[in-house]
């Protein structure tokens, strides 16, 4: 939004601010209407069986157990070493819902950061402490 001069007389800033209390009439409309389109496509996609997302544009995945617990619970129930493929693998099969496109790197960090989780001696592998 560009500045306006301090040296604006009293009329000069009422003009502006009716300028722009116009616009945003003008988009908040143009906003209803294409939110009206969408209402629309989101029926057609549900006539048609598929799921419509909604929240908006990249909205938040709420799972009911945070990525660290379920990945601790993977491990657990493993018993054993597991590569992060394989804890991928199994924390997505677990229910676990991500949006990240390197879903693979935020677990690694996860494994990383997290002090219940330590290395197997595989590379690449880790294992739940005791």
């Amino acid at each position: 939004m560009p500045r306006i001069s301090s040296e604006l007389s009293i009329s000069q800033l009422e003009k502006i601010l009716r300028d722009r209390r116009g616009k945003i009439g003008s988009l908040e409309k143009k906003r209803a209407k294409i939110v009206r389109q969408l209402e629309t496509i989101d029926a057609q996609i549900a006539g048609m069986g598929g799921s419509v997302r909604t929240g908006g544009i990249g909205s938040r995945v709420r799972n009911e157990m945070n990525l660290n617990d379920s990945i601790a619970m993977v491990l657990k129930k493993a018993g054993a070493a597991l590569k992060v493929a394989q804890i991928v693998d199994h924390v997505k099969a677990t229910g676990y819902k991500s949006n990240s496109e390197n879903f693979r790197g935020i677990v690694n960090q996860a494994l990383i950061k997290d002090k219940r989780f330590a290395k197997s001696g595989v590379r690449g592998s880790y294992v739940l402490k005791k």
